[in-house]
Order: structure tokens, then sequence, then C-alpha cells
């Protein structure tokens, strides 16, 4: 991975931490006018998780925050093994390991920008509705 390569994924992985760290109704309002799936948004997660290695080689994520990546991997690995089925929207209000996976992105946020109080992502995906 490049410099440029480097900078991509860190932006992207920020924007996924974003997302998981928001205010549930925050998250809930997000996800209720997309489909996401909690089994997609778990593997997006994790894969970007698993680059957090290469990001802290290259110096772009610090070693503690490299902890915390670590830390959401193995939550959303756990939960993935449960039951990752359907609607985030829905597995956002019955799983309530979701709210610790919030806890350890906001620590991941305040330890690289000093705020986990961010816009959620704009999606890059088809909107549900009549859009």
């Amino acid at each position: 991975m490049n410099d440029l390569g480097a900078e991509h994924v860190h932006t992207l992985t920020l924007r996924l931490m974003t997302l998981l760290a928001g205010e549930p109704r925050d998250q809930l309002a997000w996800s209720a006018e997309r489909e996401v799936s909690t089994e997609d948004l778990i593997e997006e997660v994790q894969l970007f998780c698993r680059v957090g290695q290469e990001l802290a080689e290259r110096g772009v994520v610090e070693p503690e925050n490299l902890l915390h990546l670590e830390d959401i991997d193995r939550r959303l690995g756990e939960m993935a093994a449960a039951d990752s089925t359907g609607l985030w929207s829905g597995s956002l209000v019955a799983d309530p390991a979701w709210g610790e996976v919030r806890l350890v992105a906001r620590k991941f946020l305040l330890g690289t920008v000093g705020e986990w109080r961010r816009p959620l992502p704009r999606p890059s995906g088809p909107r549900t509705g009549g859009s």
C-alpha cells in the first residue's frame, strides 16, 4: 500500500468509525434511509479494522488506536458468530453489543482526531424510498 492508499484507507476507516460512534438515534435515522445489512456492515468494518495493522506500521494509526480497532474487530466477530442476519437498523435495537462497539469507536476517534461527534457519512450506495 502506497502513502496515498494508506491515507485513503485511513479516511474510509474514520468514516466507518464515525458511523459506529454515532448516537443511537442518529444511527437509526441513517440506517432507516438505507438497506444496510448487519452482515455486510460487520464484514466491511472488520476488513478496515484488520488493515489497521498496516496503517499502524506506516505511522498513520497510533498503536493505542490500533488496540481500539482490534477490540472492535473482536467484538464484531463475536456478534457475527452469534447472528448477523437482517438489517442493521433492527440489530441496533435488538443487540446491546452495539453500545459497546459505539464506545470503543468513540475512543478510537478521540485518540485519532480529538473528537467523536462528527457528521455521519453520506452513503455512496443507493437510497431506499422515492429518491
